[in-house]
């Protein structure tokens, strides 16, 4: 089975975000809802900054809850964004409508496939 390495979930809220994620990090997240107690991702993402404030942006969206991790760095952050990713499905299962990007300063490929994105 896939995991995604992250803690959660918890509820897509403010006051959630703010109590789960007090320091301003680099750091991936998966979207989704929860239904019998088992997290169902639809959505893969990342912060190179500011894993808080990406998530309040999502506040709007039909998503009900979160996961997440810390990153050491960006770099780190990307990386783990494209092996969730390819793990969950790609565009074919996620509601990502595309391969992750890397930060547009850096030369680095995606782990699983090499893509330059």
């Amino acid at each position: 089975m896939t995991a995604l390495g992250m803690m959660g979930p918890f509820d897509l809220a403010p006051e959630s975000i703010d109590a789960n994620i007090p320091v301003t990090s680099p750091g991936n997240y998966a979207l989704g809802t929860v239904d019998g107690g088992t997290f169902y991702v639809s959505y893969i993402g990342r912060s190179d900054r500011d894993l808080n404030g990406r998530l309040k942006a999502w506040l709007e969206k039909r998503y009900t809850s979160f996961k997440f991790s810390y990153a050491s760095s960006s770099r780190e952050a990307f990386e783990k964004e494209c092996v969730n990713f390819h793990e969950f499905g790609g565009v074919q299962i996620l509601e990502n409508n595309a391969h992750p990007d890397r930060p547009a300063d850096s030369s680095w490929r995606c782990p699983i496939c090499g893509i330059p994105e």
